[in-house]
């Protein structure tokens, strides 16, 4: 079973790989190399960069999906090269394509970026590096979101971010957050994450008693958390009512302490609200969802203050998206 389940890891990354990211080596396919207006010795670059950087960047390797710090970023702010300084990405075109790397809609300029064909892999894709000094950043696909469709899968290890000055919280003051607890939370998060305007999930355990939890220790139920999905989400795109809707139509809310084969208090429908608006348009839905008999027997959805939410074990985040597979059935 041990080998088996190393080959399905193995080849679920190499289909992840096969999406997004992957190694081109391209200087050792004999490219002729542009004008580059940056150029040093590759002495100097390892003095300037990680050694994580330079094997990306300058060797045109790839880091591991969902590894990278700047995969979760959505602060406001400027993605730079870290070996130039070259501007090359705005997080106004920053969004969660789900592939594990930091992904964008458009660059600043395309003046800043150099296309080259890569044929590595058995694949033909276009590699994208830094215009002015040749580094390697990942590739663009025509699976991002319309019109335009462009994707930009970037490395974290190619990018240098440097929040705006207006920026002071995490996320920008445009977002909103919303915390819901539907059984199970990698389905719920891969469910609400494919939303259009959600911006970011993130997994944990809210509403207990102890602080950070182990997912051993919510699990025994002595805690009192119930696995939940905290949304950051564009209010332009996706209204928190949609959300709601979603949030219903995902789980059974009439079952107590249960969805489906799981059973236990961390596992109870719940709406963690971050602001009297989200609690009267939670409240509001409920009696709406009543009054038309959406379910058969009453709604035990807990509509509830959202205290502290403890993000979850790495693993457990976007689950679905790692392992290609893993949802709960609800």
């Amino acid at each position: 079973m041990k080998n088996i389940y190393s080959l399905c890891i193995i080849l679920t990354f190499a289909a992840i790989l096969a999406q997004c990211g992957a190694s081109s080596n391209i200087d050792k396919r004999g490219d002729k190399p542009m004008n580059y207006t940056v150029t040093k010795s590759d002495i100097e670059w390892k003095t300037i960069l990680t050694p994580e950087q330079y094997r990306v960047m300058r060797e045109g390797g790839t880091e591991r999906p969902f590894s990278g710090p700047l995969n979760d970023n959505y602060r406001d702010g400027t993605y730079f090269c870290p070996g130039c300084g070259t501007a090359l990405f705005s997080s106004a075109t920053k969004y969660d394509h789900r592939t594990g790397w930091p992904s964008f809609t458009a660059p600043i300029d395309r003046k800043n970026i150099e296309y080259r064909q890569d044929t590595s892999h058995g694949m033909v894709r276009t590699e994208v590096r830094c215009a002015a000094c040749g580094a390697h950043l990942g590739h663009v696909f025509d699976d991002g979101p319309a019109p335009a469709r462009e994707h930009y899968c970037i490395n974290s290890a190619s990018l240098k971010f440097e929040p705006a000055a207006s920026d002071t919280n995490a996320v920008p003051a445009r977002y909103e957050k919303a915390t819901f607890a539907a059984g199970c939370f990698w389905g719920v998060e891969h469910t609400l994450g494919t939303m259009k305007g959600v911006k970011a999930t993130s997994v944990g355990y809210i509403g207990g008693r102890t602080a950070n939890p182990t997912y051993e220790q919510v699990c025994s139920g002595a805690t009192g958390h119930a696995e939940a999905v905290e949304v950051t989400f564009d209010p332009s795109v996706v209204s928190y009512n949609e959300l709601l809707a979603a949030f219903f139509a995902l789980h059974n809310p009439t079952t107590l302490n249960r969805q489906g084969p799981d059973v236990g208090e961390q596992y109870r429908s719940a709406i963690f609200y971050h602001t009297d608006e989200q609690k009267k348009a939670a409240e509001a839905m409920i009696r709406t969802l009543t009054t038309e008999k959406r379910f058969k027997q009453p709604i035990v959805t807990q509509v509830v203050p959202a205290g502290t939410f403890f993000r979850a074990e790495e693993y457990h985040q976007k689950y679905h998206e790692k392992r290609g597979g893993g949802s709960c059935a609800f």
